[in-house]
């Protein structure tokens, strides 16, 4: 997908706090629509900045967040959820009047939280999560077509600041995003069953294979199928940023999870008691949903069993 450019920059300075797959895929699709003057970023560890600027995804680079964070008017957090809060706070007195503070995290009621208090007047906060993403991680996973056709939400509250909201709206569209505003807690329920208990189910699927006593470690490199390697793909994301994830949408996993255990005890019935119509039914409806995605356009039909396009195919894992 190929973005016009812009004529004059959205954004005259922005700051990645955090340069991993997402701060640095915000940073080539930035670039290729021209919708931003500078960049500059913070990240760990020196070896980051130093990788950032190696790649050009930033223009200037700073050890703390602060500094990032002074003049610009654009304040993306790419960290693991559980680092914005404290985050927050650190850059908040460095924050200039009418300067817009976003996220990318994959949990928003606890951002809010944790965000919220530390935002000074006259800046404008306006929560996001762009649902894009792979296994890989760190600065050199990043690339300008990750959100081209994948959709982006923002969850404002309700006395935010509507220019800005349409401004980071229109940012996000030309970076090739669709976006979508609803409600911090209906945002963290849905993900919770389109992308956090899919995860969750994963990382164990993954680590009862890898632990099962009849079947070697080679074994399951060696045989898996189609449906295992999926698995091991979305179990190779960065564990930090999921340990956060879980920890801070407790309530609509655990919610999910409970529904997803009924359904599964069902499954389990009908495979026992040899209820086939009952089988066939469940399956069926569930091929209608894998219809449905691409339908939307969220993925294609194209067949792909050896995933070769893994590190540029957008994933849920975000």
């Amino acid at each position: 997908m190929t973005k016009s450019k812009h004529t004059a920059p959205m954004f005259e300075r922005v700051a990645l706090i955090g340069i991993g797959l997402i701060g640095s895929s915000i940073s080539h699709a930035a670039r290729r629509a021209g919708v931003v003057g500078s960049f500059v970023g913070s990240a760990r560890t020196p070896a980051t900045l130093e990788t950032a600027m190696r790649l050009g995804l930033i223009d200037q680079g700073f050890i703390t967040a602060a500094e990032a964070a002074e003049d610009a008017d654009l304040v993306i957090l790419c960290t693991p959820v559980g680092l914005c809060g404290p985050i927050a706070k650190e850059i908040s007195r460095h924050l200039k009047p009418g300067a817009i503070l976003t996220d990318v995290g994959s949990v928003k009621a606890a951002i809010v939280r944790d965000v919220a208090p530390h935002v000074p007047e006259g800046v404008h906060f306006v929560p996001g999560h762009p649902i894009a993403g792979t296994e890989q991680s760190g600065p050199e996973a990043g690339f300008a077509e990750l959100f081209d056709g994948r959709w982006c939400i923002l969850t404002p509250e309700p006395h935010t600041d509507g220019a800005a909201v349409e401004k980071l709206k229109a940012f996000w569209e030309a970076l090739g995003s669709k976006v979508e505003i609803m409600a911090p807690e209906h945002h963290d329920l849905v993900l919770a069953i389109t992308s956090h208990v899919p995860h969750l189910i994963a990382y164990n699927i993954v680590n009862t294979a890898a632990n099962l006593e009849r079947v070697t470690d080679s074994e399951v490199i060696k045989f898996s199928a189609g449906g295992f390697r999926d698995f091991t793909r979305i179990a190779a994301s960065d564990p930090v940023m999921w340990r956060d994830i879980f920890l801070n949408n407790k309530e609509a996993v655990l919610d999910m999870l409970g529904r997803f255990t009924e359904d599964l005890t069902a499954l389990q019935r009908a495979i026992r008691f040899g209820e086939g119509e009952t089988l066939h039914r469940l399956f069926t409806e569930a091929r209608a949903v894998r219809r449905g995605i691409i339908e939307a356009g969220q993925d294609t039909p194209a067949p792909d069993f050896g995933r070769a396009a893994a590190t540029t195919s957008p994933t849920d894992a975000k």
